[in-house]
């Protein structure tokens, strides 16, 4: 009772991030600075989703959907974002370990030319192809007329994505990680205010329906964008970038590159695997995908905060390792993932008595509401895995040491997870449950194979 009090105490300093020293004092302390505002950060992230299939849902199973079968592809641009996140946060983290705050600033960067060359690309092929994208993904001719402006838009605006989740991958790995949740709240009530506006239309604002949430989101997410780079450039957190750091710097570049690469890996891998396990699900029908997406972004909400402790591992693996200070750096990770868990185990009980309940927020078709519930409580019975399989799996990306999750995820998720998915759905007929099956068996397999190897401790030696 006592520590929780000083927790208590000490949550108003978290939340506006006055603590930025990590590598030395109460490794709980630690922590908890460290974790408040990145759980709040993602909780932001989230509600982007939730906004959207709030608003949406009144539209229709096939605008539903269409942003599942969207968010599906996206995953795949979250997938490079998050994995070029990893190798930043392990960059600046390490940099500002070693006291080295230029180097950081020079990683930024960098790390801002790589994004948005990568969104260039993305843009392009989104912007030409969004009816054959939805196509391939398996939606119905009358659905990929209704939504495909929606995959345009998100996928046309993907540097909105990149460039928020690269800075504020800066922010965390600096210790500044107040900044990053104080930008997504900026950013998320512009969604919501937008969202029904451009939705359902308000005075010289025309409808645009299911397009509609994605100019919204795309606006809100920009927004943050141009506050993130007003801190970068305005020295308003720990990091600042000046007109000299805006050059090409090779060797920076190709280690960020070469630490990325990892990340960038290890997500396509359990991204692309999402996609495929929504292909499957395609075959079950619209209503079938409807839950399923409803879900999932629900799901997102209680694991985005999970990420959060997630990253604070990561962040305080990197700050002690360049502090020269491993075994502070694992007891800041065993200590996480303990927290971590007992918040999944609380979240897992309430989504098995409530998921039918938390589906009628959504749809009050029997259908949706039958299999969304469903995918709720088979994939939160897994939850307590999922909290220290993530904490652990983002010590190493900390460390900078992507390659070890990167292999893990290649086996659990393709040579497990998919095969296991497809006989089960397919060829066993067990449909919707043997996918979702498929995903908790998939994380809890992760979780054991992910904590046997950083007992080994292979991590502490990597250099970046």
């Amino acid at each position: 009772m006592k520590t929780l009090k000083k927790l208590i105490y000490h949550f108003p300093a978290a939340v506006a991030g006055k603590e930025q020293e990590f590598t030395s004092g109460s490794i709980r302390k630690a922590v908890f600075m460290l974790s408040v505002p990145m759980v709040l950060e993602m909780m932001m992230e989230s509600v982007f989703f939730l906004v959207d299939a709030y608003w949406v849902s009144s539209l229709g199973a096939n605008a539903i959907a269409t942003v599942g079968l969207t968010e599906s592809v996206l995953t795949l641009v979250y997938a490079v974002a998050i994995g070029l996140s990893m190798g930043v946060t392990a960059i600046v983290a390490r940099r500002i370990g070693e006291k080295d705050i230029p180097g950081a600033s020079k990683t930024a960067v960098q790390s801002i030319f790589l994004g948005v060359a990568v969104a260039m690309v993305i843009m392009v092929i989104g912007i030409l192809f969004p009816k054959e994208i939805l196509s391939i993904m398996g939606g119905e001719p009358d659905l990929i007329a209704e939504g495909f402006g929606y995959t345009q838009i998100l996928l046309g605006g993907n540097v909105t994505i990149m460039l928020l989740f690269l800075i504020n991958a800066v922010f965390r790995g600096a210790g500044d990680a107040s900044v990053a949740m104080k930008v997504l709240i900026v950013s998320n009530l512009l969604n919501i205010i937008l969202d029904p506006l451009f939705i359902f239309g308000w005075g010289p604002v025309p409808a645009f329906g299911v397009k509609g949430a994605a100019i919204a989101t795309t606006i809100g997410r920009g927004s943050a964008v141009i506050l993130q780079l007003l801190i970068l450039f305005m020295g308003w957190s720990k990091i600042k970038v000046g007109l000299k750091d805006l050059v090409f710097r090779a060797k920076i570049m190709m280690g960020l590159v070469k630490v990325s690469l990892g990340g960038i890996g290890q997500f396509i891998i359990g991204t692309s695997s999402w996609v495929f396990l929504m292909r499957i699900m395609a075959e079950f029908g619209s209503e079938v995908l409807a839950g399923y997406t409803i879900a999932i972004r629900v799901l997102m909400f209680t694991l985005m905060p999970s990420w959060g402790m997630s990253n604070a591992a990561a962040t305080l693996v990197g700050q002690n390792l360049g502090a020269g200070k491993p075994e502070r750096a694992e007891s800041s990770v065993w200590k996480t993932g303990k927290y971590n868990a007992w918040f999944m185990v609380v979240v897992s009980l309430f989504y098995l008595f409530f998921a039918q309940f938390i589906l009628k927020i959504f749809s009050d078709d029997p259908e949706v509401i039958k299999y969304g519930a469903l995918s709720l409580q088979v994939i939160a019975a897994g939850y307590v895995f999922y909290a220290y399989g993530m904490v652990v799996t983002q010590a190493f990306n900390g460390a900078g040491d992507t390659r070890t999750p990167t292999i893990i995820n290649f086996f659990c998720f393709w040579i497990f997870q998919l095969p296991f998915a497809y006989a089960a759905a397919i060829y066993f007929e067990a449909g919707v449950l043997g996918v979702l099956l498929a995903i908790t068996f998939a994380e809890v397999l992760i979780a054991i194979v992910s904590i046997y190897l950083f007992r080994k401790g292979n991590w502490k030696r990597v250099k970046v």
